[in-house]
C-alpha cells in the first residue's frame, strides 16, 4: 500500500514538472521586426503609464503630508494656549477666551 502510494506521489511530481516549464515554447521563434517593434512600443508606453501612476501617487502623499502637518501645528498651537490658560489659572488669573470656552461646553450639554 505504501509504495503504490508512493508511486502515486511521484507521478504527480512528475506531471508538475511537465505542465510547469518555463520559459520560451521551442518552436515560438519572433523575428519579425515589426513584432518586435510593437513589443518595444508597447513596452515604451507601458513604462510612461508606470511613470504617470507613481508620480501621481506621490504628488497625493505629498498632499496627504502636508494636511497632517497643518493638523499637526495647529494641535500644537491649541496644546500651547491651554497650557498658558493653566499657568494662569495656577497664578489666580482668569485667561481671556476661557469663560467663552466653558460656556460653549455649557451650551452643547445643555442641548445634550
Amino acid at each position: 500500500m505504501e509504495h503504490q502510494d508512493s508511486n502515486e506521489a511521484e507521478g504527480m511530481v512528475s506531471d508538475r514538472k511537465e505542465s510547469g516549464k518555463r520559459g520560451r515554447k521551442p518552436g515560438r521563434k519572433t523575428t519579425d521586426k515589426a513584432d518586435i517593434k510593437a513589443r518595444l512600443e508597447r513596452s515604451r508606453q507601458s513604462a510612461r503609464e508606470c511613470r504617470a501612476r507613481k508620480k501621481l501617487r506621490y504628488q497625493y502623499l505629498e498632499e496627504l503630508v502636508a494636511d497632517r502637518e497643518k493638523a499637526v501645528l495647529a494641535l500644537r498651537k491649541e496644546l500651547d494656549k491651554y497650557k498658558t490658560w493653566g499657568h494662569e489659572i495656577d497664578e489666580g488669573h482668569m485667561p481671556e477666551g476661557i469663560q467663552t470656552l466653558l460656556e460653549e461646553m455649557g451650551t452643547i450639554k445643555q442641548e445634550k
